[in-house]
């Protein structure tokens, strides 16, 4: 029988700001570990991947929806404990947790299938307390069934950084044997990259890290350069995972007539104003992605383990979480940043 403790080590957003000021926003504490509620479950954490909106929470680019949230939304663990009426996993079973938490299952949008728009859905680390914790809670029917032979702290990042790149290539309008750019290379740009070349599609990439670039061409994109650069070839898709706007004029004059540019992050800057002749003439698309359906993460897990879509991660123990979103906030990252939460794999 697992023995619930009733205090946990997590880490809160005390006053969202810059991550490198002098004090830190994000601060390690002990609060009460969660009940579940009717239809949720407890989840003792082995792992939690560190998310770009992660950064956005923290430093504020988000609003605040609760007070001191502990971040976090790429989480892998065990189920400890069922709240009433909860009956989809048993004690022991190893489940993942994404961003999308809830929604409320009566509108249009979730009527229809498509969740993700639901004017009242909540988020993981954002409306209610996440993954840089040692437990947490979630329900049940949003959760998804992780293999047993998995290594947490390399599937953490599918939960969000895969999840919202497959819903983006999905969005992206991608022909089979087209052409990608890739704006951005980080924790979900590296997956996406995966998923489309072992489906015969040529990556392009387009980063201002010089390292991320030479990720790329290992991962076996085409080509990769400066963020601004001229595409070597026209493309049929992009997907925007920089959170930079002002991308977005050369990204959509790198489109053939007719093709799509998804944006995929949740914050963006400012677009710059665009020429209607230069970058939208021509039938070319511009789309935004928001979140994600259940139908998604399922469809993405099972072709992730299927094709073998492996992330690349940098390890940080739990009690370093600030260092790893410091990390992030610097860009240029070889992959995936993820905490170590437990060592009960």
């Amino acid at each position: 029988m697992v023995v619930i403790p009733k205090m946990m080590k997590a880490w809160e957003v005390t006053e969202p700001g810059p991550i490198n000021q002098a004090v830190c926003p994000l601060q390690l504490v002990e609060k009460p570990v969660p009940t579940p509620e009717s239809g949720e479950v407890l989840v003792k954490i082995l792992a939690c991947g560190v998310c770009h909106t992660d950064l956005h929470v923290t430093e504020g680019d988000l609003p605040v929806h609760k007070q001191h949230v502990t971040p976090g939304h790429e989480i892998i663990g065990r189920v400890v404990d069922r709240g009433v009426n909860a009956q989809r996993f048993q004690n022991g079973e190893k489940i993942g947790i994404p961003w999308f938490r809830k929604a409320c299952g009566v509108c249009k949008f979730c009527r229809s299938g498509h969740e993700n728009l639901c004017p009242h859905s909540v988020y993981t680390g954002r409306d209610h307390d996440g993954g840089y914790a040692e437990y947490v809670t979630v329900p049940e029917g949003l959760a998804y069934r992780i293999p047993e032979d998995a290594n947490p702290l390399v599937s953490a990042p599918l939960l969000c950084a895969g999840i919202i790149g497959y819903r983006s290539f999905l969005r992206a309008n991608v022909p089979a044997g087209g052409t990608l750019g890739l704006y951005g290379f980080g924790g979900s740009a590296h997956l996406t990259a995966q998923l489309a070349i072992k489906q015969g599609i040529e990556v392009h990439v387009f980063t201002r890290g010089h390292d991320a670039q030479q990720f790329a061409l290992k991962l076996g994109c085409a080509s990769a350069q400066g963020a601004y650069d001229q595409s070597p070839v026209l493309l049929d898709s992009a997907i925007m995972f920089s959170p930079a706007g002002q991308m977005v004029p050369n990204a959509l004059a790198n489109l053939v007539p007719g093709g799509t540019l998804a944006l995929a992050g949740i914050h963006l800057s400012d677009v710059p104003t665009l020429n209607y002749q230069k970058h939208l003439f021509h039938e070319k698309n511009l789309t935004s992605v928001e979140s994600n359906t259940r139908r998604d993460g399922e469809e993405f897990l099972k072709l992730a383990y299927r094709l073998h879509i492996q992330p690349t991660v940098t390890v940080y123990p739990f009690d370093k979480a600030d260092e790893a979103l410091k990390r992030v906030a610097k860009g240029n990252i070889d992959g995936a940043c993820v905490l170590k939460i437990s060592d009960d794999f």
